[in-house]
């Protein structure tokens, strides 16, 4: 077996169920479960309907390219929405099985294993980061995000010998779980060091379309490039997703965008892989990406939970209203692990310590006393479980 394996630590949702381990919630509270990340507004159905027409096509291999229908459509969307000049969907665009896969297979396509490799990412962060820079033979490199810092990655906190053998970085813009966009001024930074040392740069942004002000998006990587000259995306992966934008989790559905000689490469990796995306996901995606009105109301409903919930929980945890994403991220009285214990025993409200999303650093647990709250419930059980956190005795 890969001995990279006994490397990898055990997943949040993992260590969360044997913390849970032998607790009993108190009688009569329904469960209401906000720890994961997973959309539950209702998926709009004329999605469900372009999914059930192109059922026929799975009597047929589908591309590892994709179908040029839907790398149109996903250009088409790019442009309009970064305000791009130009995405060359034949060659700059690529769909993937959700972001989570290719976030994951980008490393193995990336890291050179014939010379020191570092991947850097946030501290906390999304563990596929983790597991991708061991399984791909380097060693991951953490940059802490604190609140004294406004939950900044610090670029310049790594030494010039570090950011030598760093071959990827991975970003996340909405951050998770801090919610925090990227700068234009932070994204000049982490261009002009790639350019430096040659790395390349994955941006995760698949919560970029959950905002709360229409008309004012998040800045992308893909639109910062443009603004900053860097029309041919230099150095730089993007990976945006229908599960949270679209409420199709199960459909698996995403994709990349950006340098055409690393999504060639990418590509390569991916024919030997057998990552193609089915046919019926494919159309689907194409009707779901054509459409903004099912994207709206879906913010719509966000917005509507975090201005009933954010204020009433706010008053037991210190917490605010994100840049943009679903989750809020807020301070425990002590001890993550033990406040989240304490809720789900009382109140039947399950919550991700946000430890379990962190590494130890020299400074401590950046994640320590925090707990990531995601809203993806119904509004009435949000509002619900937002009184529960209010009233638990701490």
């Amino acid at each position: 077996m890969n001995p990279d394996l006994d490397h990898l630590q055990p997943y949040p949702f993992e260590r969360l169920r044997k913390l849970f381990s032998g607790i009993t919630p108190r009688a009569g509270l329904s469960p209401i479960n906000l720890s994961i990340g997973e959309p539950k507004h209702p998926t709009p159905q004329f999605i469900l309907d372009a999914y059930a027409a192109a059922l026929p096509a799975v009597g047929s291999y589908p591309l590892t390219a994709g179908l040029p229908e839907l790398r149109d459509a996903i250009a088409e969307w790019a442009i309009e929405r970064y305000r791009l000049k130009a995405l060359d969907a034949s060659t700059q665009v690529l769909p993937v099985n959700g972001s989570r896969e290719a976030l994951f297979s980008l490393a193995q396509a990336v890291i050179d294993r014939t010379r020191p490799a570092r991947v850097v990412a946030p501290n906390p962060f999304y563990q596929i980061y983790e597991g991708a820079a061991i399984l791909g033979g380097a060693q991951p490199t953490y940059l802490p995000t604190l609140a004294a810092d406004g939950f900044r990655m610090q670029f310049s906190a790594l030494a010039l010998d570090v950011w030598r053998e760093v071959q990827l970085v991975y970003v996340c813009s909405p951050g998770n779980p801090t919610g925090r966009v990227i700068t234009l001024s932070e994204w000049k930074q982490l261009f002009e060091l790639a350019d430096q040392f040659g790395f390349i740069i994955a941006s995760d942004e698949c919560y970029s379309e959950i905002y709360f002000e229409e008309g004012n998006p998040p800045l992308g990587s893909l639109q910062a490039a443009a603004e900053l000259g860097r029309d041919g995306y230099r150095n730089l992966v993007m990976f945006g997703s229908l599960s949270k934008r679209s409420s199709v989790p199960g459909m698996r559905s995403g994709f990349v965008a950006g340098d055409a000689e690393v999504l060639k490469r990418f590509l390569l990796y991916r024919t030997y892989h057998g990552s193609a995306m089915s046919v019926a996901v494919q159309r689907a995606s194409i009707a779901a990406w054509n459409d903004e009105t099912h994207v709206i109301e879906n913010r719509r409903l966000y917005a509507q939970k975090f201005a009933q919930a954010t204020p009433v929980i706010a008053s037991r945890l210190a917490c605010a209203v994100p840049d943009a994403a679903f989750y809020l991220w807020a301070q425990t009285p002590g001890s993550d692990t033990a406040y989240a214990q304490r809720l789900y025993e009382q109140k039947n409200v399950t919550v991700l310590p946000g430890s379990y999303l962190s590494r130890e650093s020299a400074t401590g647990n950046p994640g320590a006393n925090y707990v990531r709250i995601a809203l993806v419930a119904p509004p009435a059980e949000v509002a619900d479980a937002a009184a529960r956190i209010a009233s638990l005795n701490t």
